[in-house]
C-alpha cells in the first residue's frame, strides 16, 4: 500500500490543506492499494488561482506550439502505457487486455488527434467584412468518472489545452491513481506551470467547490444524470458554460433481414465490455417477434464465455465492478428484473461461483422485457442485457426512443440504406450501423437527459472555444 500525498498545483506536487485521505481499493479482492488526499475547497481554490494566473500566457501561446506540447504529452502517455494499463486493472478491475488496448491505448490516440487539430484548426476565419476569432473560454473545471479513468480525462483536458484553456481536474475518488499518473506525464511533457492542475477528493466537497468557483469559466462533467442536473443548476446560477456527458440506456435495433447471429453477438460483447460500465452500452436489444426466440438462444450462447475471472489474466473476459456500491446496485437491478416478471436466461443476482470476496456480478441476460420495466428504463451500469420484442418498425422506434436517455445506439439491417433511414429517426447522439467501427474524431454526446455538448474531434474542441467577430 502506498500513501500518496500532495496535489499537482502550479506545476509541482504540494501538500494538501487537510489531513483526510481516500482509500483506493482493488475491486477483485477488496485489498487496499493506497491512499490519496481528500482535497478541500482550499485546495480547489489554490488550483483555480494557479490556472487563472497561467491563462493569459497559455491562451497567447501559438496553436502550433500548443500542438507540440500535446505531442509531448502523447509520447509521455505512450511511454508509460503498460504502467497505466496495470494501474487501471488494479483500481478499476478492467481486464488487462482491454486495459492495454482501450484504457491506455485510446488516450494516446485521442491526445495525438488534438495535437493535430491544434496545428490545423482555423482559429481565425474571414466571413464577409468580418474576421471571426475562436478564443479559449478560460479556466476549465473538469470532473471525470471512474469507468474510463484516463480516456475521460484526456477527452476533456486535451481539447481544452488545444483550445488555449487552462484546467483544474477533479477525478473520481474510486480511480485517482490513474489521474496521478496523468499529472506525472504532464510534468514530463513540460507544460507551463498552472496550465494543468490536479485535485483529488470527494465529489460533494472538491467537485462542488470546483463547479461553484467564481473563477471557473466552464465545467465539463461526465457522470450520472442526477449529478449533472446539480452541476447544471450551479452553472446556470453563475451563467457559466457546461459540458455534460451523462447517462444512457442505448438500444440496439435488429431489423428483419439483418445478420442476427452477428448482431446479437456484437451486442452481448458490447454490454460485457468494461464489465458493463459504459454509459453508451447497448443494454436494450430489440428484435422482431418472428426472430425473437432465436435471438434469445443466441444471446445465451454468446454470454457463456464471459466468465468472471482474474483481471490480470490475459484470458479473462470479464472482471469485477469498481466498488461494492456498484456491485450491490447492479445485483439490485437484476433482482428487480426478476421481481417484475422478466425471464432470466443467463446469470442472476447471486455472486459468481468462487467469487464471494470482491465486487463481482454474473453477466446476465433477460428476455420478455417490456418497455415499462425498471430494467428497460433505468441505467444499470453492469453486464446486463434486456431483450425486447417488436412487431413492426414503428413499434421498434417507439421502444428505442422511449426512455429519458439518448446517448448511443446501433441498427442492424440487410442493407446500409435501410439501417440509416431507421437510425435517422432515433433520438440519440451516436449510432453504429451494422457494426460500424469506432471513430475517435466523431462527436460523442447525448440527446435528452444524456447530456449537453460533445466530446472528441472538432466538435469536442469547439466546446472549449468562444467566438468573437470584428467588422471592418
Amino acid at each position: 500500500m502506498i500513501a500518496h500525498d500532495g496535489m499537482f498545483i502550479d506545476g509541482a506536487w504540494r501538500p494538501a490543506s487537510g489531513t483526510d485521505t481516500i482509500e483506493v481499493l482493488n475491486p477483485a479482492d477488496e485489498s487496499v492499494l493506497g491512499t490519496v488526499p481528500a482535497g478541500t475547497a482550499e485546495d480547489v481554490d489554490a488550483a483555480v488561482r494557479a490556472a487563472r494566473a497561467a491563462l493569459p500566457a497559455w491562451a497567447a501561446t501559438p496553436p502550433a506550439r500548443r500542438a507540440e506540447y500535446l505531442t509531448a504529452l502523447r509520447d509521455a502517455l505512450a511511454e508509460r502505457g503498460e504502467e497505466i494499463a496495470r494501474t487501471v486493472v488494479s483500481e478499476l478491475g478492467s481486464t488487462v487486455g482491454f486495459a492495454r488496448a482501450v484504457h491506455a491505448g485510446l488516450p494516446v490516440a485521442v491526445t495525438g488527434s488534438y495535437a493535430e487539430l491544434a496545428a490545423t484548426f482555423a482559429f481565425e476565419e474571414r466571413i464577409g467584412n468580418s474576421t471571426v476569432f475562436h478564443e479559449p473560454v478560460g479556466v476549465v473545471g473538469a470532473i471525470t468518472p471512474w469507468n474510463y479513468p484516463l480516456h475521460q480525462i484526456v477527452a476533456k483536458v486535451a481539447p481544452a489545452l488545444a483550445a488555449g484553456c487552462t484546467v483544474v481536474l477533479k477525478p473520481a475518488e474510486d480511480t485517482p491513481l490513474t489521474a496521478r499518473l496523468f499529472a506525472e506525464c504532464v510534468a514530463v511533457a513540460g507544460l507551463p506551470a498552472g496550465v494543468f492542475n490536479l485535485v483529488t477528493g470527494l465529489g460533494p466537497v472538491a467537485g462542488q467547490a470546483l463547479a461553484e468557483h467564481e473563477d471557473v469559466d466552464l465545467v465539463s462533467f461526465t457522470g450520472s444524470t442526477a449529478v449533472g442536473r446539480r452541476i447544471g443548476a450551479i452553472a446556470g446560477g453563475a451563467v457559466k458554460r457546461v459540458a455534460l456527458e451523462l447517462g444512457g440506456k442505448s438500444a440496439c435495433v435488429v431489423l428483419p433481414g439483418a445478420d442476427l447471429p452477428k448482431a446479437v453477438g456484437a451486442t452481448v460483447a458490447d454490454v460485457c465490455r468494461n464489465t458493463g460500465q459504459s454509459c453508451n452500452a447497448l443494454t436494450r436489444l430489440l428484435v422482431h417477434a418472428d426472430q425473437y426466440e432465436e435471438a434469445v438462444a443466441l444471446a445465451a450462447e454468446a454470454v457463456a464465455p464471459y466468465v468472471p475471472g482474474d483481471p490480470e489474466d490475459p484470458a479473462t473476459r470479464l472482471g469485477p465492478l469498481v466498488s461494492g456500491r456498484q456491485r450491490d446496485r447492479v445485483r439490485g437491478y437484476i433482482e428487480k428484473g426478476v421481481a417484475e416478471g422478466a425471464r432470466l436466461v443467463a446469470g442472476g443476482p447471486e455472486a459468481p461461483e468462487g467469487r464471494e470476496k470482491g465486487h463481482w456480478v454474473r453477466p446476465t441476460v433477460f428476455a420478455d422485457v417490456t418497455p415499462e420495466m425498471t430494467i428497460a428504463q433505468e441505467e444499470i451500469f453492469g453486464p446486463v442485457v434486456s431483450i425486447m420484442k417488436y412487431r413492426d418498425e414503428e413499434e421498434a422506434l417507439r421502444i428505442a426512443n422511449g426512455t429519458v436517455y439518448g446517448l448511443g445506439g446501433a441498427v442492424w439491417a440487410a442493407d446500409e440504406s435501410t439501417a440509416v433511414a431507421f437510425a435517422r429517426r432515433m433520438d440519440t447522439g451516436q449510432i453504429d450501423i451494422n457494426g460500424g467501427r469506432y471513430n475517435l474524431r466523431a462527436p460523442f454526446g447525448g440527446y435528452k437527459q444524456s447530456g449537453v455538448g460533445r466530446e472528441l474531434g472538432e466538435h469536442g474542441l469547439a466546446e472549449y472555444l468562444q467566438t468573437k467577430s470584428l467588422q471592418f
